[in-house]
């Protein structure tokens, strides 16, 4: 579909389901940064690489210490890398091109969502968030983990506060905990279950910031945009909340430790307080004012215009496309089958969801054409026209009246293995050898199964005796003879005859010809 004719009224956003991809009980989907790549957890433990372009399975990286469901994957920033979190506690880091396993490691609770420091070609640091601890940063290469804080005490030293009641282990209880990282990683954004969001130094294990969530309610998701303007948040209120990014995309933890050393008369939670609201300052609000339903698995487009959130309520399969404006411009509807997860295409206004029941549906824009829209002068026909030239409409025209000639160069060599850089992908860097495309291993045929009415060898061997006797018959009686059909063959031919068929072309049986 060439873009120029498309009608620019009519929204860049997806409206139908364009076709689904099966493949066992699929879990989890993640895009790599071109959008070549689709990359789907499963339920055995398998993670499965879809070719985009072709819809055809390039790779599947399969773990034989890991058979329990799949429920989050990550892709490195290069594509080099892919993070993997299961339900069995494991972490699993894989090379994409050797489909090797780089390292793995067992965290104390299930991690729902596990995603890999942003700011690396080739990370082995990410950002787990477990089912009831506290958000955690894992080496992959040592296996050493560092427990982010959720909380801060009075006093405001990022000290986790002791809590009355603990699990029969000692641990104590927890909602599940969001947190992300920001565009370049020197940051974590923690949200908690006091509906509170907190700007962490991870290195350090130091809160730099805190703002406060309007409603104080429990926040379940947080991602960023791509650009890393933006912070996404969804909270147990039932809303999506849009928030902009006041930092600086690079050297934002400088400029945090600048802001705490300037002096700031205040103290403790307060001057947390008002050191975050020099980072975060609230956007946007989407929420359902009728239904009032939970969101699943928000996220922004992949040039941040666009905000979707997935309706959290069983039996249905439902995406809402607002703008950043705040209006909602579509509710998507999909089969009688719950959302589980949603992945906005980085590139093309495409959008993959993942039903309950495994499948991943692909929503794709439905193209009008709209030829008008673009040139005023350009006549839409509902019918055929009869058309009567001009007398002189196809007269040669005078040498003096030709159109100059175009100042092109005609020998000017043309670059056809360069790459144009994308305006979305700006801090991408191509010498770093990103990955776009996997070759794809071609599936072996699968051998046709012999013939069943054959028995034995003796039956066989009577059946070739016939043939060969047959064949010689017709050479004698001057008939060319090119195959016996099969009995399967002639049990057809033979139902086909007695109900009357009128093919002119058939295989006769045996008995016939003998």
């Amino acid at each position: 579909m060439n873009a120029p004719i498309i009608d620019p009224l009519q929204g860049d956003f997806p409206e139908v389901i364009e076709e689904y991809l099966e493949h066992g009980v699929m879990k989890c989907i993640a895009f790599n940064r071109r959008g070549t790549l689709l990359a789907a957890g499963c339920s055995d433990g398998s993670c499965v690489i879809w070719d985009f372009e072709t819809r055809g399975i390039a790779k599947e990286l399969r773990d034989k210490d890991c058979v329990a469901a799949i429920t989050s994957v990550c892709w490195s920033k290069y594509g080099h890398r892919i993070l993997v979190s299961s339900a069995d506690k494991s972490l699993t880091l894989w090379d994409v091109v050797k489909e090797e396993r780089i390292a793995r490691t067992t965290l104390p609770q299930t991690p729902l969502q596990a995603r890999l420091h942003p700011g690396s070609s080739t990370p082995s640091i990410c950002l787990a968030c477990p089912f009831s601890s506290a958000p955690m940063i894992v080496d992959m290469n040592t296996g050493n983990t560092t427990v982010l804080p959720v909380s801060i005490s009075d006093t405001g030293n990022g000290v986790v506060p002791p809590s009355r009641n603990r699990f029969s282990d000692g641990s104590a209880p927890f909602s599940p905990t969001a947190a992300c990282f920001n565009k370049y990683g020197d940051l974590v954004y923690v949200g908690n279950s006091k509906g509170e969001l907190l700007i962490v130094d991870h290195k350090n294990v130091l809160i730099c910031g805190i703002v406060p969530v309007p409603g104080n309610a429990v926040i379940k998701n947080m991602v960023f945009s791509r650009n890393g303007q933006y912070l996404l948040t969804n909270s147990n209120d039932r809303t999506i909340r849009i928030y902009e990014n006041l930092l600086p995309l690079k050297g934002g933890l400088k400029f945090l430790e600048e802001s705490n050393h300037a002096g700031d008369e205040q103290d403790g939670f307060e001057k947390l307080k008002a050191v975050g609201s020099r980072c975060l300052a609230l956007f946007r609000e989407f929420q359902d004012s009728i239904t009032k339903v939970h969101w699943k698995a928000p996220c922004f487009s992949g040039d941040g215009e666009w905000v979707i959130g997935g309706s959290a309520s069983k039996g249905e399969h439902k995406i809402y496309i607002w703008d950043k404006a705040g209006h909602l411009v579509k509710i998507l509807e999909g089969p009688k089958e719950a959302l589980i997860d949603l992945a906005w295409h980085p590139v093309h206004p495409i959008v993959v969801s993942v039903s309950l029941t495994g499948l991943v549906y692909i929503w794709a824009k439905d193209y009008t054409e709209n030829w008008s829209a673009f040139a005023p002068d350009f006549k839409e026909l509902e019918e055929n026209e009869e058309y009567v030239e001009r007398e002189d409409e196809f007269d040669l025209m005078p040498e003096t009246e030709k159109v100059k000639e175009s100042d092109v160069d005609e020998d000017e060599e043309i670059d056809i293995m360069g790459v144009e850089k994308d305006s979305a992908f700006s801090d991408s860097d191509m010498s770093q050898g990103e990955i776009c495309f996997l070759p794809a291993d071609p599936s072996p045929d699968v051998p046709e199964p012999q013939d069943k009415f054959v028995g034995s060898n003796s039956k066989q061997g009577d059946s070739n005796q016939s043939v060969s006797a047959l064949s010689e018959e017709a050479g004698q009686s001057g008939r060319l003879t090119s195959h016996i059909s099969t009995p399967l063959e002639a049990m057809d031919n033979s139902a086909a005859e007695d109900n009357g068929g009128t093919s002119s072309r058939r295989n006769r049986r045996a008995s016939e010809v003998m």
